[in-house]
């Protein structure tokens, strides 16, 4: 909160430089037990909902300090795959064309293990060189606890906020538990729940409003 305080008055002040309010980083699990047809559903679920209007006019709400946004997928320990570069999201055709590679990506052959520990740190790195945004936060999508790579409670990256976006299936609750107790972390942090696969592109939408409006509201205190 002091980094966003900071850098809103400099910008009032007319000296902030390529001021930036958010890095946002979007891990997707494509671990095995994320079938061919999930995999698509995830891939363009995302894409879908980064160009409903809301999510949109999310982004652009502050254009003198925009939101830079990168996205990968990671399954285990050693399997990280970047899908998009940082790109500062200064117009609608930014997100159309972060959706339209998203749709064009297909899969390939990663270890099926499921080190949520490890997607932690990987995300934590991508994040580190980003340091001049006001906040910096790391959305972990998931259907499934940890089984291997370091423990995800013990993965505890300083100055990034850790959200999700637990997939649920027979026991949602003890899932979304999970990821509360041992995945999430920082200011403000949460977790979005879809009921499925089916339900990613929907849940995906409310997690990028809730974040992204939690930033907004921030800098216009």
């Amino acid at each position: 909160m002091r980094r966003l305080l900071a850098g809103l008055l400099l910008l009032w002040a007319g000296g902030a430089e390529a001021a930036c309010r958010q890095a946002l980083a979007l891990g997707l699990d494509v671990s095995g037990s994320v079938d061919a047809q999930e995999y698509r559903l995830q891939l363009d679920g995302l894409a879908a909902a980064l160009e409903t209007p809301e999510v949109v006019a999310a982004f652009l709400a502050m254009p003198d300090a925009p939101v830079r946004l990168a996205v990968f997928e990671w399954s285990g320990q050693f399997a990280q795959r970047g899908l998009q570069d940082w790109v500062t999201v200064t117009d609608v055709g930014v997100l159309a064309d972060v959706a339209e590679r998203l749709r064009g990506t297909a899969r390939v052959a990663q270890d099926p293990s499921t080190a949520l520990g490890e997607a932690k740190r990987y995300g934590a790195a991508l994040l580190a060189p980003q340091a001049g945004c006001w906040r910096r936060v790391l959305d972990l999508s998931g259907d499934g606890e940890s089984n291997t790579g370091p423990r995800p409670q013990d993965v505890r990256p300083g100055g990034v906020t850790i959200n999700a976006l637990v997939v649920t299936g027979s026991e949602p609750e003890a899932l979304v538990s999970y990821f509360r107790a041992y995945v999430i972390e920082g200011e403000q942090a949460f977790v979005e729940t879809a009921l499925g696969f089916a339900d990613f592109e929907a849940a995906m939408v409310r997690k990028l409003k809730r974040e992204l409006q939690v930033m907004v509201l921030s800098g216009r205190r």
